[in-house]
């Protein structure tokens, strides 16, 4: 329930266009002595609703004191101008915004009071229509990390986030998607799947994030070869097209609560179960997929790092998946070490377009990985019989066939691009000779992010190692990529004050 509240007489502000860019935060400015926050008694961090014809939006008020904005004058982040669809000097209403219920709902979980469908489609609904406060949404975040999220909590998560998005539904079936739980740098088997699947008539319309904790998404990665974000018209184009898509899932707006709250998960670095569960199967529902893999790469550094953990997750998927209508076949997979060579969205898409393409020096562990899950994918997609699906993925591969498909999907998506080269880079050497024994992905990937992965594309790392290599004194290890002299500079500095990102030792 909300209590509307109307705008009083003269709270109107001319519009003025920040260009500042706050991600998807809608940010107002208005000048400390202006006339509608003495009046209407707004302070910094206040929420206030803004009104243009028929456009509105919930925005966070920052007070400024200097003098480059009038006091009748409003100035608006990116996000606030382009949700209003302003123009310099448009007159705009302000008000308080109104009072949500969701937050009352909020404050409780904060206290540990669990939460039902009707209390989180509440929630939901405020978050998808961006109407919660960042510093809301990062309570709400919290309170429901760790294990402090029940099952029968993470189901009614999942049905809200579904509830307040598009649900897509296709002509054709079984509709198939396969998704990795993340944490393994350089993983990028999505865009191989797809095209190897939907080369063998699949209906595969996937959706994908960008970055929350990695150096790359594979919306990243594919941005760097084809356009990513397509509309729902778009979408169904593509799909309807070509049998399968790779599109940035923030731009179709499925599951739209889960974008929003990605948004405060990223800078948090907050990935906890219950809402990794629901993020993933709420967007696999609202894109009308019917038959999931999930894979989960385990592995010390990894994100998941035991196979009890793996176990547990594993548990908690299928249980979820089976309560909003999703067929689910998990699978657990080797997370010891990164997998192909590059970790950044251009570098992963070099190693993407190797393995399509039947490139010599190609990662061949990338190839690997990606034909065993797309033969699962196969497999549940009665595509092929129980153990066949490798081998019908591996001739679609080696046919030409994945590689034609891939483009026809990109060109269906907007036109097929080059990914690029980073300026600037560095080997980073063995200090001794002997065998690689460990490689410690978390600090593989923070150093791929500290050379500006993935807001720079070009950036990252790309490794020359694999375990088991034997290598030489002043041998390089890996190459850092960098867009500025700065970024690798800064991401050099922090891979010199680690020990043990790769571990070297005598011959077992």
């Amino acid at each position: 329930m909300q209590q509307q509240l109307s705008h009083p007489s003269g709270a109107r502000l001319v519009a003025r266009r920040a260009a500042i860019d706050t991600y998807q935060a809608p940010i107002v400015y208005m000048h400390a002595d202006c006339p509608v926050c003495r009046s209407e008694g707004f302070e910094a961090q206040a929420r206030v609703e803004l009104k243009l014809a028929a456009r509105s939006v919930i925005a966070t008020l920052h007070q400024v004191r200097a003098g480059w904005i009038g006091t009748d004058e409003a100035a608006l982040s990116e996000a606030a101008w382009k949700a209003l669809g302003a123009r310099e000097g448009d007159i705009i209403d302000v008000a308080h915004a109104p009072v949500l219920e969701s937050l009352r709902h909020i404050r409780s979980k904060i206290y540990g009071v669990p939460l039902d469908l009707v209390k989180l489609r509440a929630i939901m609904r405020d978050v998808a229509a961006n109407r919660v406060s960042d510093l809301h949404l990062a309570a709400f975040v919290t309170a429901c990390s760790g294990d402090r999220m029940s099952r029968s909590e993470t189901i009614a998560l999942t049905q809200a986030m579904i509830a307040v998005g598009e649900r897509l539904q296709w002509a054709k079936g079984p509709v198939v998607d396969k998704h990795c739980v993340g944490g393994l740098p350089g993983n990028r088997t999505t865009p191989l799947v797809v095209s190897i699947v939907t080369a063998c008539g699949a209906v595969m319309p996937k959706t994908s994030s960008r970055a929350i904790t990695s150096p790359a998404g594979t919306a990243d990665t594919m941005e760097t070869m084809a356009p990513v974000d397509l509309d729902l018209p778009a979408m169904r184009r593509v799909v309807e097209r070509e049998g399968g898509c790779i599109v940035w899932g923030g731009s179709v707006q499925l599951s739209p609560a889960d974008d929003v709250l990605i948004r405060v998960e990223r800078p948090l670095d907050i990935d906890s179960t219950a809402q990794l569960v629901a993020s993933v199967l709420s967007k696999k529902a609202s894109a009308g997929s019917q038959r999931v893999l999930i894979d989960i790469p385990v592995g010390p550094t990894a994100k998941v790092r035991s196979r009890e953990a793996a176990d547990a997750l594993a548990s908690a998927l299928t249980e979820v998946g089976t309560a909003v209508g999703l067929q689910l076949r998990v699978v657990q997979t080797d997370g010891t070490q990164p997998i192909g060579r590059g970790i950044g969205p251009a570098l992963e898409a070099w190693d993407v377009l190797g393995v399509l393409q039947l490139q010599p020096s190609a990662p061949q562990d990338l190839r690997e990985r990606a034909l065993v899950l797309a033969g699962h994918v196969l497999e549940i997609g009665d595509l092929a019989p129980a153990g066949q699906g490798y081998v019908l993925a591996r001739a679609a591969l080696d046919a030409g066939r994945a590689w034609a498909k891939f483009q026809a999907i990109c060109q269906a998506q907007g036109g097929m691009r080059e990914p690029g080269h980073a300026t600037q880079v560095k080997p980073i050497v063995a200090e001794r000779a002997g065998v690689v024994l460990s490689i410690d992905n978390r600090r593989i990937a923070q150093a791929a992010k500290l050379a500006g992965a993935p807001a720079a594309a070009v950036a990252g790392v790309a490794m020359e190692v694999k375990l088991g290599s034997r290598v030489e004194r002043g041998q390089p290890l890996f190459h850092l990529h960098a867009l500025t002299p700065g970024e690798l500079a800064y991401a050099q500095a922090y891979v010199a004050a680690q020990e043990g990102i790769i571990t070297i030792g005598d011959e077992p």
